[in-house]
């Protein structure tokens, strides 16, 4: 795809601001190749069965005319959320970008050996599965009070968080109102604080050959954002309220009441979705496409008010929405502004910049922008500045958490597991 004939121009600040009340989204999309040239093989995703995710899609040729065409996922929204959480990580640990982050320090385990395996990665609220409400952090202890992060002060307010109030997310972790968050173990039966994901964004292969629709139509598991600190699944837990965590390590599994780790919201998190049975030998396609989608719509269903008593303020409310918005596309030019290296054999590089088409007047064409890794950083900066001056928190130093003592146990325990299933295989 060739660069637009459209002139674009920089994406800035005051412009950011002004869609960020009116307009109804940004969308990026690109045409990629492989970095072995056009036509070269390329592998998907492969999942259990050693299946792809394969459908079809309605497509326009280049007479105009609508053709049902064979297309294969390369890369999922999860995915791809991912890769723009690590990316705003990189940023941060470069000194480029400044954060709300909550850390978890597995530093004193890994100095006397707690673990078999030692973690010497920084556990994050970027890094970690479910965002701010991941086990990982509920079952740490803040350093500051010593208190159990589920039974301290941040917790209890993002907890009663909302659309309507939105500010308690904001503080301590931004992004999840940027790429979704559910906190539905803090209250059972879905009634959690529940945000929408604002910026969606896929890979795909399209044209493809028609032999991956001939084989029968099976569901399977799709997506993955794995733990930075390995959970098995072998690893029974039972609930128990007089402990810290409210739950203990059990040796045995088919205990009345034994839990697997991640009914407790502890490993990773996978995604369904449809998948065919396919041999995995890469595939070629005719184009390669990638859409990025930022919902400014979504963004503006949040409200931030300074406290309960007080309402939120037209001034909040857009520079928070606006420094959301900054979050999101500075992360996804980080991520994918110079090409992507999602597995082996599955290098792409774009056929031009990274460019914006803003949505904002139904029936106008969309005005486009450019935005490159430096303007991201100012834009996501400026906005920032914004931010504080209408009033809202952004705090730069991490919220520093150690894990409990049952969290530590659970993760050797898990370790061990993993030795013994290796050993066995």
């Amino acid at each position: 795809m060739s660069v637009s004939e459209n002139t674009s121009q920089p994406l800035d600040y005051e412009l950011l601001k002004a869609a960020a009340n009116s307009a109804a989204a940004l969308r990026c999309r690109r045409r990629l190749q492989p970095a072995g040239g056009e036509g070269d093989k390329v592998f998907p995703p492969t999942y259990a069965g050693a299946v792809y995710s394969v459908e079809e899609r309605r497509v326009r040729n280049d007479k105009g005319e609508w053709n049902s065409v064979t297309c294969v996922l390369l890369d999922s929204v999860q995915s791809q959320a991912n890769r723009m959480e690590e990316a705003l990580q990189e940023a941060i640990d470069d000194g480029a970008l400044s954060v709300p982050l909550i850390v978890v320090d597995f530093a004193a385990e890994t100095a006397r050996k707690g673990l078999k395996d030692p973690i010497l990665d920084r556990v994050t609220s970027l890094s970690v599965p479910h965002r701010l409400a991941d086990a990982m952090l509920r079952d740490s202890i803040e350093v500051k009070t010593g208190k159990m992060f589920r039974e301290g002060a941040h917790a209890a307010r993002w907890k009663l968080a909302s659309n309507a109030n939105a500010t308690a997310v904001f503080e301590l972790c931004p992004t999840a109102l940027v790429y979704g968050l559910w906190g539905s173990p803090e209250k059972p039966g879905g009634l959690g604080a529940k945000f929408e994901r604002a910026i969606v964004s896929e890979v795909m292969a399209i044209g493809c050959p028609d032999w991956l629709l001939d084989t029968p139509w099976k569901p399977q598991r799709y997506g993955l954002k794995s733990s930075p600190v390995p959970v098995s699944s072998g690893a029974a837990v039972v609930a128990d309220k007089h402990a810290e965590t409210g739950w203990r390590l059990t040796s045995d599994a088919k205990a009345k009441g034994a839990l697997r780790p991640s009914e407790i919201n502890h490993g990773n998190v996978t995604y369904p979705s449809p998948g065919k049975p396919s041999p995995n030998v890469g595939i070629t396609a005719d184009a390669i496409e990638q859409t990025v989608t930022l919902s400014l719509i979504a963004l503006r269903r949040l409200r931030f008010p300074k406290d309960e008593k007080s309402p939120a303020t037209s001034a909040a409310n857009t520079a928070a929405r606006t420094l959301l918005a900054a979050l999101g596309l500075c992360s996804a030019t980080l991520a994918f502004a110079p090409g992507m290296d999602l597995r082996s054999r599955c290098v792409l590089f774009p056929d031009g910049p990274m460019e914006w088409d803003l949505l904002d007047q139904p029936g106008e064409e969309p005005k486009k922008y450019a935005l490159d890794k430096s303007l991201a950083i100012k834009l996501l900066n400026d906005a920032i500045k914004g931010a504080k001056e209408a009033g809202l928190p952004w705090n730069t130093d991490p919220i520093l958490l150690t894990p409990s003592k049952a969290l530590v146990e659970l993760v050797r325990k898990s370790q061990e597991l993993a030795v013994s299933d290796s050993t066995d295989a």
